[in-house]
């Protein structure tokens, strides 16, 4: 049967929208499959596990598009070959359930919806239906999402008010700074008038000449 992965130490192996499982290793070498059958892992609420039916053909597969609406649906595709017993002692063997956040295409692995509870199960299909599946898990129970701490809530009314004022003041101080700098600058660099040079006054030159007197008449 599925189960949670528990061989190898993982982090992580629950979260709020993934788990992950051990991979089937070995559990699919009956002779009466193929190596062409397809290994689907289907997914499914707990309290929905009555109302799945394994579908007739693959045009009948639901897929996780459907999940909300239908309760269950089936991803992961895969062959008997990667579920082989030949293992790496490196090797993390694990299914991740709910590992891709981008969907693209039908059989896309999406995020789990919320905690759950769930439940899994292998089943083996070729062109003609159902061929084998395995028991359905133990219920798996996801991890709620943290409720968000107090010093990550939302600030009070006050608060954002005192906020509001503070940015409002530091605003005002530095429009009066601005415009105590740019009054200095016009008084300190203010334009002055310039006088014109004076006007050159050219001054005639004038040769001194000495007066002598001459004697006076009749003196001898």
């Amino acid at each position: 049967d599925p189960s949670l992965s528990g061989s190898t130490p993982l982090e992580g192996s629950i979260t709020s929208s993934t788990f992950t499982l051990d991979q089937p290793n070995g559990q699919f070498n009956s002779p009466d499959l193929s190596d062409t059958d397809d290994i689907w892992l289907v997914v499914a609420f707990s309290n929905a596990i009555n109302n799945f039916t394994a579908p007739q053909s693959p045009q009948g597969i639901p897929h996780a598009s459907t999940f909300l609406e239908k309760k269950y649906y089936m991803t992961i595709q895969a062959s008997r070959a990667l579920y082989s017993n030949e293992t790496n002692a490196q090797d993390i063997r694990i299914l991740r359930v709910g590992n891709e956040t981008s969907c693209t295409v039908n059989t896309c692995n999406a995020p789990l919806p919320g905690p759950g509870p769930y439940r899994v199960k292998f089943l083996v299909m070729n062109d003609n239906g159902p061929v084998a599946e395995t028991k359905w898990s133990e219920d798996i129970t996801l991890i709620e999402p943290e409720e968000v701490s107090e010093s990550r809530a939302p600030k009070s009314a006050g608060t954002i008010v005192i906020i509001v004022i503070l940015s409002i003041l530091l605003s005002l101080l530095f429009l009066a700074l601005v415009a105590l700098l740019v009054y200095t600058c016009f008084d300190i660099c203010g334009t002055q008038e310039i006088s014109r040079p004076e006007e050159c006054v050219q001054v005639r030159r004038y040769n001194t000449h000495h007066t002598y007197s001459t004697p006076e008449a009749g003196r001898s």
